[in-house]
This record gives structure tokens, C-alpha cells and sequence, in this order.
């Protein structure tokens, strides 16, 4: 069996490596989609597609996890024919995981059974406190693997958000609660 998990993984952290891991050992094939893949160098999307292709395949390779796809996938701002958008460009999956409400409602609308994984330690392992911390200088680092680590030095991706965040409305960038 074939499962599909989309998410930002902007960057990829180990809240995300927890659940894959998880998902690697249930099902046969992982199909990984690396949502709003047109979207980069943004505060919210600092980290371009290849990058967070590099930084999932990295961490799941150095862990003997290799029954996975990555699979970008471009948002088309039509929620009536996004599941078929997904359909259209991934491998064929039997299951959907996701805890995004509106996800989970278009892939049910289609037939898909949605199951809702169990988040790891969401309070930290969260995109937008993993950015809040490389914008204001702290300890980012040890929220995401080594492998992300060494792909967002490699591009110098802290000064790009904190020059992307300079602008007055990310001054008070702030996690969501």
C-alpha cells in the first residue's frame, strides 16, 4: 500500500522526520509531497523545492528510510480540481495523511480515507518556530537533523530569511499559538 503525506516542510524537522518514520514502517511506499513547491524566498517560504527535496532526502537516506517519493507539487489555487491535480503528478497512493482541515476534506471528497497523524511534539517541531528562531538568532538547530542543517548552511539560508525579514511587518514575527 501507498500512502500520500503533503506538507510545507519549510524547513523539514523532526516532528516530520517522526511521522515518516512512522508511516515508512506501515506502509510499503511513502509518497512525500513537497506542497506550494512554486513558492520560495518568503519569510513563510524561505526554502525553494530542490531545497526541501535535498533536506527530506538527506535525513530519510541517513536513516535507512528509502521507500519514499518526493513529489513537488505546485498549489493551482482551485480547490475543485486540486486531488486531481495530485493525482495527475503523483505515483498512484491508497490513503491520505494529513492534518490540514481543508485537506482532509478534498481528498474525503474524492473517495480517499484521510487519517490525521499523530503530531510529535508540535509546540517546537513547527516550521514557523523553527523561521521565528533563525530570524532572531536562536537555537533553531536543534529542532531539525543534521542533514537540514548542513543543506540551509550550504545555501546560506539564515541570511536569506533574515534579509527576507527585514521588511516592518516580519519585525515581530512570532510563532502561531
Amino acid at each position: 500500500m501507498r500512502a500520500l503525506i503533503i506538507g510545507r516542510f519549510q524547513p523539514f524537522h523532526l516532528g516530520h522526520l517522526k511521522i515518516i518514520e512512522d508511516l515508512s514502517k506501515k506502509h510499503d511506499y511513502i509518497i512525500i509531497g513537497i506542497g506550494s513547491a512554486q513558492e520560495s524566498h518568503s519569510v513563510d517560504n524561505p526554502f525553494t523545492a530542490g531545497e526541501r527535496h535535498l533536506m527530506i532526502a538527506n535525513s530519510l537516506e541517513s536513516r535507512n528510510i528509502n521507500n519514499f517519493y518526493l513529489v513537488p507539487i505546485e498549489d493551482i489555487y482551485r480547490n475543485a480540481l486540486w486531488v486531481a491535480h495530485v493525482e495527475a503528478i503523483a505515483p498512484p497512493f491508497n490513503v491520505v495523511y494529513s492534518a490540514n482541515p481543508l485537506t482532509k476534506r478534498l481528498f474525503q471528497e474524492r473517495g480517499y480515507d484521510v487519517i490525521i497523524p499523530e503530531m510529535y511534539r508540535r509546540d517546537i517541531y513547527s516550521g514557523r518556530e523553527i523561521r521565528r528562531r533563525m530570524i532572531h538568532g536562536e537555537n533553531w538547530e536543534e529542532l531539525v537533523s543534521r542533514e537540514v542543517i548542513k543543506v540551509i548552511e550550504e545555501i546560506d539560508g539564515i541570511s536569506r530569511i533574515r534579509e527576507i525579514a527585514k521588511g516592518d511587518e516580519y519585525n515581530d514575527y512570532q510563532p502561531r499559538k
